[in-house]
């Protein structure tokens, strides 16, 4: 059997992982069975943005004459975009390359799967087995896709995912019609995308408002600013069935609440009803590793499995879906077992402070917690908003006091501490506005906080009951480089500038 050092199973943020185990000249084994780069490259945040900085520019195009300019209607060409969208998707080839060309590393691309603890074999895109393999350190980073939520008629109509879509279901020209199903970041994003495109959007949620993860008033305003540039918003509605009908795909829906039913037309359906792990294709159950029920691995708060020698973190740990929070999750296996730093010096993941952008439009961005949140977890709050129009350069931006798609930022306070609990935005560059709060949030002493305590190696015990904490001093360029940074944005300029010091610092 072949005996690695290092194995990891993912394409992704894995490759942080994978390139400190390189330079320590460990001998290494990754796995992958799709395109090379990861869900965010390959059909995730990059193409998406791509698609949506498009649309941000018609819709500003579209609201100039406010401020004084005039222009003819902008239009999105799609060629353009579409040929955009497929540059950034073909990096995966220079992933591949770059790792092939590496020394000490054997890439298997296929489909990984363990045969028994900490033994893997891959069945290979050519049709063959591998032969089997195991390793002192297995990363899994293998992430998740769409969760398809069946109702009747749905397979013989057809749909788009957003696997499939910046797959071989890509359209040629913007869709005449679309329904999305899913009011979360994927499905607004997509609304936006092809309504500024042309394409007549339909978005159905099932619950009683869109982005349920966001403060109230944020969902609120979402609504009214998405059905301002002419989407059709359905909310509380189930879709129980589809048919063909005319060339067209005819759904029908049940409202939650009175149980009355409508039906909506369109050319495609894009399903963005939330993720679900890719773990069954590990065959986790040749395993002892632990999984909630609906698949996602259990770790801790150093990303250890209840596996010896086994880490698990990106989508697939079920945390936060999103490549900023998986790279830090990279960052800090990579720190704690291939630098040299001391085990009391060892670096731990927190979830309280992940930020959250939506690049619909307008952006939405938030960090902590919501108003709803903090009184339920107890605390006495002080709340307070602040709108666009309310600042000089809002107003040069065509920002209206009274306007009904006023931005504005929201904070949330410990009345008794004066502690920031949560910063919530909308409006144009919320991804940007929301960084200084993440690094305030983040800066001074964080006490180590168990996660899943049912998970402890030796070390993890040790460092436990030593009840470590960490100091993020806010004038250190540390802070920055342990701070989470919202992927992708222009805070990344600022916020990289600290992997250019060549460990300097």
């Amino acid at each position: 059997m072949n005996q690695y050092d290092v194995i990891v199973i993912g394409s992704g943020s894995a490759n942080i992982v994978l390139d400190a185990a390189l330079e320590q000249g460990l001998k290494c084994a990754m796995i992958e069975k799709g395109r090379f780069g990861g869900t965010c490259l390959t059909r995730g945040c990059i193409p998406t943005k791509v698609m949506v900085t498009a649309a941000d520019y018609i819709r500003e195009i579209d609201g100039l004459s406010k401020i004084g300019v005039d222009v003819a209607p902008a239009s999105m060409n799609w060629e353009t975009v579409s040929r955009r969208v497929w540059q950034k998707i073909g990096e995966s080839n220079d992933v591949l390359a770059y790792f092939k060309a590496m020394e000490n590393l054997d890439v298997y691309q296929g489909t990984g799967y363990f045969t028994r603890e900490k033994v893997l074999q891959v069945a290979l895109k050519d049709g063959t087995l591998s032969e089997e393999f195991t390793a002192n350190k297995i990363f899994i980073a293998v992430g998740s896709r769409t969760n398809v939520t069946s109702f009747d008629g749905l397979e013989e109509a057809g749909y788009v995912t957003s696997e499939t879509l910046f797959g071989d279901k890509y359209p040629k020209k913007p869709y005449k019609s679309l329904v999305i199903l899913g009011g979360g970041p994927i499905g607004t994003e997509f609304a936006h995308v092809f309504a500024a495109a042309g394409t007549q959007v339909t978005l159905v949620q099932r619950n009683t408002r869109l982005l349920i993860k966001e403060d109230e008033e944020i969902s609120a305003q979402i609504l009214k600013d998405l059905r301002r540039l002419g989407i059709n918003v359905l909310l509380n509605q189930l879709p129980i069935a589809v048919r063909l009908e005319n060339g067209e795909k005819v759904l029908t829906f049940s409202d939650k609440i009175t149980s009355e039913t409508c039906e909506v037309r369109a050319e495609e359906i894009l399903l963005a009803s939330g993720i679900r792990p890719n773990t069954e294709l590990l065959h986790l159950e040749n395993t002892s590793i632990i999984t909630d029920s609906r698949g996602w691995i259990h770790t801790n708060e150093f990303l250890e499995t209840n596996v010896d020698g086994i880490w698990a973190f990106g989508d697939v740990n079920g945390e936060a879906p999103f490549r900023h929070k998986a790279n830090y999750e990279a960052e800090i296996v990579a720190y704690n077992l291939f630098g040299e730093h001391k085990q009391q010096d060892w670096r731990w993941a927190r979830y309280d402070l992940v930020p959250v952008v939506t690049f619909t439009h307008p952006e939405v961005a938030h960090v902590g917690l919501t108003e709803q949140q903090a009184i339920q977890l107890g605390y006495e709050i002080v709340t307070a908003k602040h709108h666009y129009s309310s600042t000089a350069k809002g107003f040069a931006l065509g920002f209206d006091p009274g306007d009904e798609h006023d931005g504005f930022v929201k904070i949330v306070v410990d009345k008794k501490t004066n502690a920031i609990l949560g910063i919530h935005l909308i409006g144009p560059q919320a991804s940007i506005l929301l960084q200084p709060f993440i690094n305030l949030m983040n800066a001074g002493e964080t006490k180590l906080t168990p996660i899943n305590e049912h998970i402890a190696s030796k070390a993890v015990k040790e460092l436990r009951a030593s009840r470590m904490t960490r100091y993020l001093d806010p004038h250190s360029v540390k802070s920055i480089g342990e701070t989470m940074t919202p992927h992708p944005s222009l805070s990344e300029v600022i916020m990289w500038v600290e992997y250019y010091l060549g460990g300097k610092h």
